[in-house]
């Protein structure tokens, strides 16, 4: 009895062992073919690529997080998880199965936690970029939270980039409106992960990110854009400054496969009216996991929330 429960068990892990890199090779496949649709060119999933990214395990790394907001920096933490999962073209969710017309997408949910002296802030922005690296994102939402109230914003990648923004401001509201497609902050962040060599540089226009729209109620819409990558030994930098916004964003990432975000900078005015004043919000990397997180949620598994040095 003892011997075929044994021999059931790796049978088992060989068939998940199996499944991955089927999965990877399939999703391999698909890039191609979108790519052919399109007519654009693509980028070939290399080995290393398939091996970290389709194992059946997300990235999550912790943050130390000092937030500018309303003049002040706020201490607390971010988290940043990538994961690789099928997208579906038309209603741009998530794959319940494989079909050979879902798109592979690298998910980015990003999330901030910080409070605001007696209320906490809650942030999360989600990208979903075809892993052909060959197109804009296919969808971005944001939404946060905060004693106030809180606001949600999606923009949805089809003929035009289509977005929707709910809030409890009276000037933003309820809207619906459509952009020419433009370079999307937001994307860059999984960009960095997929092909960092290939990084817009120059004069552009940039959607800024949601949050950032958000938080500083600004118009969401593409910006002109100063943007550069610069190389250092172990890691690049890549920094986007907005004139007219008076911002700039700087990423820090390994300059080795898996290109891991160290950490970044983003300085802007915070505050509103003759108080506003230029600061910089930080955040440096506290640990880095892979994990299939989706199944660890027992009791148990908070020591995983230690680990990452999440209190």
């Amino acid at each position: 009895m003892k011997k075929s429960i044994l021999l059931f068990g790796i049978l088992a892990v060989l068939v998940v062992i199996a499944c991955s890199n089927i999965k990877a090779d399939e999703s391999a496949k698909t890039v191609e073919k979108i790519a052919v649709e399109n007519n654009e060119p693509t980028k070939s999933l290399s080995e290393d690529f398939k091996k970290y990214w389709y194992a059946g395990t997300a990235e999550i790394s912790s943050y130390q997080l000092e937030q500018a907001r309303y003049g002040e920096i706020r201490k607390g933490n971010a988290v940043l998880i990538y994961v690789t999962e099928d997208f579906l073209p038309k209603e741009q969710v998530k794959a319940d199965g494989q079909n050979k017309n879902n798109i592979p997408v690298l998910k980015l949910n990003a999330t901030k936690k910080f409070n605001t002296g007696i209320y906490p802030y809650s942030i999360m922005q989600s990208t979903f970029y075809p892993v052909a690296d060959n197109q804009h994102a296919i969808k971005v939402s944001s939404s946060m939270q905060e004693w106030c109230g809180h606001v949600y914003a999606q923009l949805n990648n089809r003929n035009q980039f289509e977005v929707m923004s709910h809030s409890y401001f009276q000037n933003e509201a309820d809207q619906e409106f459509a952009l020419n497609k433009a370079i999307l902050e937001n994307e860059l962040w999984t960009k960095i992960r997929i092909d960092p060599e290939n990084l817009p540089q120059g004069e552009l226009k940039i959607i800024p990110s949601f949050e950032y729209s958000r938080l500083r109620h600004q118009e969401i819409k593409a910006y002109t854009a100063n943007v550069s990558l610069i190389k250092e030994n172990t890691s690049h930098v890549y920094t986007i400054e907005y004139p007219k916004l008076q911002r700039s964003l700087s990423i820090r990432f390994n300059s080795s496969f898996p290109y891991e975000i160290e950490s970044w900078t983003e300085t802007f005015k915070s505050g509103f009216g003759p108080n506003a004043k230029e600061l910089t919000t930080t955040a440096t990397k506290i640990k880095s996991i892979k994990s299939a997180y989706w199944g660890k949620n027992s009791n148990k598994d908070e020591v995983l929330r230690e680990e990452l040095g999440l209190k």
